[in-house]
């Protein structure tokens, strides 16, 4: 069976040019060749696409081979040739070089119409689905994804694809305003009036840790969020610690594109450390600022091991740390810091009056002090989680530890054996929480919007990802 594949394109101005794009033989007794194969299937994609391109940049340098001002036709000075990449294939492109009329006051004596068009050399389409994809997995592995599955250019590489997912983030880093101390706006007059906000939003912030490329250290911070509103879907954030400059500002864009208001609720959970809390500073006059349960239970879960280690030596003191430990606990859960902190003190004394020779004792003594430290600089964040239980209020960032793993843990994991640059690492995070909320294709439709049209129903990048 011969197959023939042609393609028509009517131009605008009435000329229709019909041209033979494959030609092929297939057999049609066997169910391996029922179809197009892939090969068959990226060659004519490819094929299709450089007779599609050179129609539209043709058409377009026609349009301006005539003087805008006086109509009157532009002489030719040659031609070079564009590269065009696109998803399917790296398209060359013949660009006209015209010379200038004569009343065209404009710099220099020739120009090409065609560089108006490509104003930039690689298909926004292609140029989203290499962010998408390296920001899911590897630079390597994405470029062989798209290899696979598409007829891209054979020059395509890791670097290539790392370097334009920097520029897609550094694109979207220069659209961020400029950070304030506070983002509280109006006063409460101006509140009242405004309308009746959505339901209350819930952030959870906390800390994860990556391989420092830097040899100086080696790890690095990185700050991960999660900002869940009743009414609205639920978006990630991230942002190194010691690169960014713009923190507040950054969490307050994520806000306003939720819908956030000044006269809503918004509830912050974090685990109590200053680069945490001080991100979400003075950003509304309706914020609730909570110490989360879950980093509480975590140091009081260690202390219990501490106490469990203890009872093998000192039976009757490793009971009554236990006790004393469930007693605090407590009194936590209620929110009563007032009763809790006396007895943790009470807990230090205890134990230094012990005489043992369990080799962690030491370690016991120093993370009881911790502790009390910890509860002492936090006391005023912490509600009464009970009560917060009781009518289905959220009391722990467990939903964000979970965040933490998804946005860091496996993309920055130790067994793909990376180490990164603070800049590489807080770039990737931006592009990188966008394919996990699904947000990253809105972000290429705002900057071009032609890709809209294209992608009528598109398929939420989480979903993909999980």
């Amino acid at each position: 069976m011969k197959i023939e594949i042609k393609l028509r394109i009517a131009a605008g101005d009435g000329a229709i040019c019909e041209e033979e794009v494959l030609s092929f033989s297939k057999p049609h007794d066997q169910l391996e060749a029922i179809g197009l194969s892939l090969h068959e299937a990226k060659d004519l994609l490819g094929r299709l696409q450089e007779h599609i391109v050179a129609a539209q940049a043709a058409r377009f340098a026609a349009e301006r081979r005539r003087c805008a001002q006086c109509g009157r036709s532009l002489p030719s000075k040659g031609s070079t040739v564009i590269r065009f990449r696109t998803p399917f294939g790296d398209v060359p492109v013949s660009s006209p070089r015209l010379h200038r009329c004569a009343c065209d006051a404009g710099k220099g004596k020739t120009f090409s119409p065609l560089t108006e068009l490509f104003s930039e050399h690689v298909a926004p389409e292609l140029l989203y689905l290499e962010t998408k994809w390296a920001s899911l997995v590897s630079f390597g592995v994405t470029v062989d994804l798209l290899k696979d599955v598409l007829p891209v250019g054979s020059t395509l590489n890791a670097e290539t694809v790392r370097n334009h997912l920097h520029r897609t983030a550094a694109r979207a880093e220069a659209e961020l305003g400029e950070e304030r101390a506070s983002f509280i706006e109006g006063f409460p007059p101006t509140w009242a009036k405004l309308p009746i906000p959505e339901g209350p939003i819930v952030v959870g912030i906390d800390g994860g840790y990556v391989r420092a490329r830097d040899g100086t250290q080696s790890h690095f911070e990185v700050l991960v969020g999660k900002s869940i509103p009743e009414d609205r879907e639920n978006r990630y954030f991230g942002l190194v610690q010691s690169h960014d400059d713009k923190p507040r500002r950054r969490l307050h864009e994520v806000l306003r594109e939720q819908g956030f208001q000044m006269n809503q609720d918004i509830t912050f959970l974090t685990d109590g450390g200053d680069s945490v809390r001080n991100m979400a500073v003075a950003m509304s006059p309706c914020a609730e600022h909570l110490l989360d349960w879950f980093h509480i239970t975590m140091r009081l879960t260690v202390l219990g091991q501490y106490a469990k280690g203890l009872a093998h030596h000192n039976p009757r003191e490793a009971d009554d740390a236990a006790r004393e430990l469930k007693r605090i606990k407590g009194y936590l859960w209620n929110g009563n810091h007032r009763r809790a902190l006396p007895c943790i003190e009470w807990l230090i004394d205890d134990l230094d009056a012990v005489e043992t020779e369990y080799s962690g004792m030491k370690a016991f003594r120093k993370a009881v002090d911790e502790f009390h430290t910890y509860i002492a600089n936090n006391a005023g964040m912490i509600p009464n989680y009970a009560e917060r239980r009781r009518y289905g209020e959220r009391v722990s960032t467990a939903f964000v530890e979970s965040t933490v793993n998804v946005v860091v843990g496996k993309r920055f994991s130790k067994r793909q054996q990376m180490r990164w640059s603070k800049q590489g690492a807080h770039l990737l995070l931006q592009t990188r929480t966008r394919v996990l909320d699904g947000t990253l294709r809105g972000k290429f439709e705002q900057w071009y919007p032609g890709m809209v049209s294209s992608n009528s129903a598109p398929q939420r990048e989480t979903e993909m990802a999980a």
